[in-house]
């Protein structure tokens, strides 16, 4: 005896697809610098060991979200707001980069770097594309001192490599998917987080 019920049975429906593959976030910064990066135009000079103090940071450091990745840390590292004098900002991919600008001034932030081991973990995500490079920062947040000697990691790439534009970095977290770090940043500007005012 046949059912009608067994003729009209609906087909199950095909498995669902893999998940997409998962990225380890250097790849992610990889995939988004300039071709140029992975074929030197010139070669890499070597480095020393990383130093330590405080370092300036204008791009992606400004995030305390990819400080405590980077380093380790287990609480958000405090940034001091700060200004870098004789300096412009340019982009290499979707980073910026800092090259000589006598009359320019930089806006960005300080964190005091503690040991080579954490100076190195930086100057190794920076690539060696940037090196580090001793500078006067000054402290636009009224606190003493209101400037201290201190590091920025400037360009040491090539500078054809380079491209008019600005970083923001509220757009290059959404661009890259950090949304938690994102929500983190609108936070802190409307003075519920951790950047040191």
């Amino acid at each position: 005896m046949s059912s009608t019920s067994d003729s009209k049975s609906i087909p199950v429906p095909p498995p669902p697809p893999p998940p997409p593959p998962q990225y380890r976030r250097t790849e992610v910064k990889l995939r988004s610098t300039p071709l140029s990066q992975h074929f030197f135009t010139q070669t890499p000079k070597a480095r020393g060991p990383a130093p330590t103090g405080p370092y300036f940071f204008y791009g992606s450091l400004l995030d305390p979200c990819i400080l405590v990745e980077i380093l380790g840390l287990d609480t958000e590292p405090e940034l001091r707001p700060a200004y870098l004098e004789g300096f412009a900002s340019k982009l290499w991919g979707q980073y910026p980069a800092l090259v000589e600008s006598p009359d320019s001034v930089v806006e960005g932030a300080v964190y005091n770097v503690q040991t080579v081991v954490d100076a190195q973990k930086l100057a190794d995500y920076e690539t060696r594309n940037y090196t580090p490079v001793a500078r006067d920062i000054r402290y636009s947040d009224g606190r003493f001192p209101t400037q201290q000697a201190g590091h920025v990691f400037v360009f040491d790439g090539n500078p054809t490599d380079l491209s008019e534009g600005t970083f923001d970095l509220r757009v290059w977290l959404k661009r890259v998917g950090r949304q938690e770090a994102l929500d983190k940043l609108d936070a802190r500007k409307s003075g519920k987080g951790n950047f040191s005012h």
